[in-house]
């Protein structure tokens, strides 16, 4: 489309000039009013809705789009957060230390539950549950795994068939998938039977959704867990190699969440990038690959997301932390 022009630039800030982005983009590059930094986690192909909706009604504001992993992104903006005027990330916990250590900036006139906004600086605007998503042709003839228990089940009968062909993230390297992975088993021990299963089956380790469904399309691998299922629905023309599943015995799911830098030289600007946000996802507004909206809860009874609070940052404690890496390498890595 018009708004998109790639670009290269010859000169960047130290921490920029050595990080490869997955995907680096301009939209709107002849704007001159306004230029917004915006260092994501979320694939292009699934954010270009919203950035396009932003710029028409913003015509005169141009907005580069960097993208990387959710760890990584964490790591650089504390190096540089001059940088970037936004941050948004799939790492609800890793977002939510960023702004507790005051990397946010307050804005005041965004409405939304205390559970999917923190101290108003950091805000949820989708709503997206990790899936266990399955290559239709292994599971021919066999019935569809709809719990983890199944899923364990069907692993251990035709071991054979999947060694080597079930994939999950690398949580020592994926902020998000570390995020499961520590919800996961605090919901159920079922969790660490499930990794040990995979662990015995050669598990095939992955920074990220994109490319365990590459993989799945591709027949490479059978089975992925704990992946996005906005990126496995964004395959549209793939709905006859690919099912995803929604496990039925609990659901783990995250909201994604954005958060303008306190140091933003463009304050109002980044500010009303994060209101389109959540009010264009509130509204069910965006075109095709739009991300999925943030559900209107009327209790919190009813929702099984993970909300905003404190509690998501209990596994990022140092010892906390390397114990339950220990845990998992111990079932997942079996040497």
């Amino acid at each position: 489309m018009r708004y998109i022009i790639a670009i290269v630039l010859l000169w960047f800030p130290a921490v920029t000039q050595a990080q490869i982005w997955e995907d680096r983009q301009v939209f709107n590059a002849e704007a001159d009013e306004a230029h917004i930094r915006v260092i994501s986690s979320t694939d292009t192909l699934l954010f270009e809705p919203m950035i396009s909706g932003f710029i028409k009604e913003n015509p005169d504001i141009s907005v580069e789009y960097m993208v990387t992993g959710t760890a990584d992104i964490d790591r650089i903006v504390r190096a540089a957060p001059e940088d970037f005027d936004i941050v948004i990330s799939s790492a609800m916990d890793l977002q939510l230390k960023l702004a507790n250590d005051g990397y946010g900036r307050v804005i005041d006139d965004i409405s939304l539950p205390s559970w999917a906004q923190w101290h108003r600086s950091l805000f949820a605007f989708t709503f997206e549950p990790a899936t266990i998503v399955i290559n239709r042709a292994a599971f021919s003839g066999a019935p569809i795994p709809e719990t983890r228990q199944q899923l364990i089940e069907a692993l251990r009968m035709r071991p054979d068939s999947f060694r080597g062909r079930v994939g999950t993230y690398d949580i020592r390297q994926s902020g998000l998938g570390y995020l499961f992975a520590t919800q996961d088993a605090r919901a159920s021990e079922t969790f660490w039977r499930l990794m040990e299963v995979m662990g015995g089956l050669d598990v095939r380790l992955y920074c990220c959704s994109g490319d365990m469904i590459d993989d799945l399309v591709k027949g490479e691998i059978a089975v992925a867990y704990n992946v996005l299922g906005s990126y496995a629905d964004a395959r549209t023309g793939h709905k006859d190699t690919l099912e995803v599943i929604l496990p039925s015995d609990f659901q783990t799911t995250m909201m994604r969440t954005a958060m303008v830098l306190e140091g933003t030289p463009v304050p109002e600007f980044a500010a009303s990038f994060v209101r389109h946000l959540v009010s264009s996802q509130s509204s069910r507004a965006g075109g095709s690959h739009t991300l999925p909206p943030l559900a209107p809860f009327e209790t919190d009874e009813e929702r099984e997301t993970i909300g905003l609070d404190p509690a998501l940052m209990t596994f990022l404690d140092r010892l906390k932390r390397r114990r339950f890496l220990a845990e998992w390498e111990s079932a997942v890595i079996q040497r």
